[in-house]
C-alpha cells in the first residue's frame, strides 16, 4: 500500500477518510493560501475531530517546513535514499 500511495495516492484504493486527508495534505502543501473552512469541514465529515485535524495540520506543516529548509540550504539527500525520497533497495 505504501508503494501505491507513493506512486499515486488517488489510485491506491484508500478509504474515504484517507482520501480526504490526502486531498487536504496536497492542498496545504501546494496551495496553503487556498485552505479554508470548507477544507476543515470536509475533514470533519470524513470523521476527523478537531484534535486530529490540528495534529494532521501540524505534521503536514512541519514536513513542508523542514523540506523547504533542506532545499533552501541545498542539503543533499542521504545516500541511502533515491530521488523520490524512498529508500534504495540493496
Amino acid at each position: 500500500m505504501v508503494d501505491r500511495m507513493a506512486e499515486d495516492w488517488r489510485n491506491a484504493d484508500l478509504d474515504p477518510a484517507d482520501v480526504a486527508l490526502c486531498e487536504y495534505t496536497e492542498k496545504l502543501t501546494k496551495y496553503p493560501a487556498r485552505v479554508g473552512s470548507a477544507d476543515i469541514e470536509r475533514l470533519r465529515a470524513a470523521g476527523f475531530d478537531d484534535q486530529g485535524i490540528s495534529s494532521a495540520t501540524q505534521v503536514i506543516s512541519y514536513f513542508n517546513y523542514i523540506n523547504r529548509i533542506a532545499e533552501g540550504l541545498g542539503v543533499p539527500l542521504e545516500d541511502w535514499l533515491g530521488p523520490d525520497g524512498r529508500p534504495l533497495q540493496a
